[in-house]
């Protein structure tokens, strides 16, 4: 009975690896990667893995200078000087909180200090403790303690719930130096979802949001989590919420892609089905986030997030082209969805690419033909 098992455990696997070997004229085949047919990335222009800037979904040299500049001198005021100017309402803070706050909590997990060493990301203690009314700083720690409950502890668990708890404190400390600001409140979002908020109490939170930045795309991302089935929602109300925000999103606006992440949110662990990323929901999701990636604008700071997405689904239809066509604007970096939920996010998306650029050659393409 052991050896009848074990054969079906095989023929289900190829069922899993068949689709990810190279097929040239309908005929798949494994191509090693010294073997001359073997296609090369490189051949591409895309960097190699090693290269890859895992830290984020695409380019923001402002950001990357500040961090810099912070981390070799431990002297936080570029972080908030940069904060100081950039737009309250928009992606970019948001986006570049989560960066200081994640810079400082992976300074802290590297280094935790001892009788004679500093602990990692003392710089934010000094921006709190020196200037305790900058919004910036306060959104920054906000956001600190919720990655750190995140990465030490698990939902549910004592510790987690005491981090939490000061974060949410936080949160409130960081909204009153800036009514307006809807970062705090976009903390909040995975406070309630690590504590486990009633449902009012989540949408009495989500309505302090909407009242503040109605169309903030990681906002939205932020209260997806919340209403999926692995949290506190269900598949039905994570896709009703999902496409609910692309229904009323304005032309130009990338919620038109959130019915892909809510997809993403709730494919199975195992699919032995290769026709699944072909179904109606699947194909209608990637369309809606097609159009709105072609209607975006051009520097829409999410764009990289949802093109990064869209890859992985593009790859796994066997859509080749327009994978292509999605790795021209993010190949270099990798910060965001699906690679970041790897060990290795640098190789999670080494091999889609080299996926795409496998299929993509096998039908015909070439680095010739590929647009510019």
């Amino acid at each position: 009975m052991s050896i009848l098992w074990l054969l079906m455990a095989l023929v289900l696997l190829s069922f899993v690896l068949l689709p990810l070997l190279r097929r040239r004229r309908g005929v798949i085949e494994r191509v090693s990667p010294g073997h001359p047919d073997a296609a090369d990335p490189a051949r591409y222009g895309f960097v190699g893995q090693e290269e890859l800037d895992v830290r984020m979904p695409g380019p923001d040299q402002d950001l990357l200078a500040a961090l810099e500049l912070v981390q070799r001198t431990q002297d936080y005021r570029a972080a908030a000087q940069l904060l100081a100017g950039t737009e309250a309402e928009g992606e970019v803070r948001w986006q570049r909180v989560q960066a200081f706050a994640g810079a400082a909590a992976l300074e802290l997990q590297q280094r935790p200090g001892g009788v004679h060493e500093t602990p990692g990301g003392q710089w934010l203690r000094v921006w709190r403790a020196e200037q305790p009314k900058d919004a910036g700083g306060a959104a920054v720690h906000a956001e600190f303690l919720v990655q750190q409950a995140w990465r030490t502890s698990t939902p549910g668990a004592e510790d987690f719930r005491i981090i939490m708890e000061e974060a949410r404190e936080a949160c409130g400390q960081a909204a009153l130096p800036a009514p307006g600001d809807p970062v705090p409140y976009i903390v909040e979002l995975s406070v309630a979802r690590g504590l486990a908020f009633a449902q009012p109490e989540f949408e009495k939170l989500w309505l302090s949001v909407l009242d503040r930045a109605p169309h903030h795309m990681g906002a939205h991302l932020a209260a997806l989590h919340y209403w999926c089935e692995k949290w506190h929602g269900s598949r039905a109300q994570a896709y009703a919420f999902a496409e609910a925000a692309a229904a009323r999103a304005p032309e130009g606006s990338l919620l038109a892609a959130l019915p892909l992440f809510a997809v993403f949110e709730h494919l199975p662990e195992v699919n032995l089905v290769a026709s699944f990323y072909e179904s109606e929901v699947v194909t209608k999701a990637m369309h809606g986030a097609l159009h709105a990636v072609h209607t975006a604008r051009p520097d829409d700071p999410m764009l990289a997030h949802v093109r990064h997405l869209l890859l992985f689904f593009l790859v796994r239809a066997e859509r080749w082209a327009e994978a292509m066509d999605q790795l021209i604007h993010v190949d270099g970096h990798v910060g965001a969805l699906p690679w970041t939920l790897s060990d290795d996010p640098a190789e999670a998306f080494a091999l889609y690419r080299a996926l795409a650029v496998g299929g993509y050659e096998a039908n015909g393409g070439s680095p010739a033909s590929l647009p510019g």
